[in-house]
């Protein structure tokens, strides 16, 4: 005989009308009262949240080229951020930065000011809603708190909702890692041996001066430049290879484009350049290029068999960073 059903009781009922459902643990009872476990009812839905990735998280933010290079590109940087409505009572500034100690997510310093690290891992898949609730957590905390990952709420504000939209970004590159703390030079023990690892491990890197988003690095084989660009990639990829087809992708003797990153939705070309090859040597052919570049982007014929392999060659030199 078949058991009869035992009527569900108040408890296990589900609730009515659109009142959110809170996060619980993945195995713990979901609090919509069906009786199932959370991972199998409501968060089947946070769970496919936080696995959608955001292919351009920084779109619509100033500097949104800038963003995606001290995301991956750029050991030590420092930026300024405006809220929209201004600071909070109490906190007197807001900087991102590329990394902090310890990796932490942000810190709210002990004059209340907040660094946010950018070059974390992060809980979803958008890069943008996760910075936003760590910058709210960090605005919130007590002076001299560092701030933890946690769980993010998909419904939750973005950069985008937070910052100034209006107002510049202006990345900092700096030498180092002594933004960590105040009075550097004056610092002991294991915090200076933290700051001396850190600064050993960190790429020399500058922001060229006349283009956007273009960095020169010096590593011990040769020299690079990471042109970080928001043209869309179909269109930017037919342009350089118009020039490469041409031989006017080089930023002078020595120099060769070998490739692109592919980069939260952009593309970093990126050129080899000799190790006598300094920063301020390529400013110069850099505004030169984005000239050449311009004008092949305006192109829209069909790609000639010459171009058309070039574009397949560099193509197939196209590493995915994210």
């Amino acid at each position: 005989m078949a058991k009869k059903r035992r009527p569900q009781s108040q408890a296990a009922k589900p609730q009515a009308g659109d009142a959110p459902i809170p996060v619980v643990g993945a195995r713990e009872p979901c609090p919509c009262g069906s009786g199932r476990r959370y991972k199998a009812c409501h968060g089947r839905a946070a769970s496919h949240a936080a696995a959608e990735l955001v292919q351009r998280p920084f779109e619509g933010l100033p500097g949104e080229a800038d963003w995606v290079a001290l995301r991956e590109l750029v050991p030590a940087a420092t930026v300024e951020l405006k809220l929209k409505g201004g600071l909070p009572e109490g906190v007197p500034s807001v900087r991102l930065a590329t990394v902090l100690p310890m990796a932490w997510p942000a810190l709210r310093r002990d004059d209340g000011s907040v660094l946010l690290g950018l070059q974390n891992d992060t809980p979803t898949g958008d890069l943008s809603r996760d910075l936003a609730d760590t910058l709210q957590r960090a605005l919130d905390a007590e002076p001299g708190t560092p701030i933890e990952t946690t769980r993010v709420n998909a419904d939750g504000p973005r950069l985008q909702d937070l910052l100034d939209l209006e107002g510049p970004f202006e990345p900092a590159v700096h030498t180092g890692f002594e933004f960590w703390v105040d009075n550097a030079e004056n610092v002991t023990g294991e915090v200076a041996a933290s700051l001396e690892r850190a600064n050993a491990a960190a790429i020399p890197t500058v922001r060229l001066a006349g283009v956007d988003a273009a960095y020169w690095c010096e590593t011990p084989e040769k020299n690079h430049l990471r042109w970080v660009m928001t043209h869309p990639e179909e269109q930017l990829l037919d342009a350089l290879a118009r020039l490469h087809a041409a031989r006017e992708t080089s930023l002078g003797e020595g120099t060769r484009l070998v490739g692109s990153f592919r980069a939260h939705g952009l593309t970093v070309p990126v050129w080899d350049l000799p190790g006598s090859v300094r920063a301020e040597d390529v400013e110069k052919p850099a505004a030169a290029f984005a000239e050449r570049l311009a004008g092949a982007l305006a192109d829209t014929a069909p790609l000639t068999p010459e171009e058309r392999r070039a574009r397949g060659g560099l193509t197939s030199r196209q590493v995915t960073l994210n």
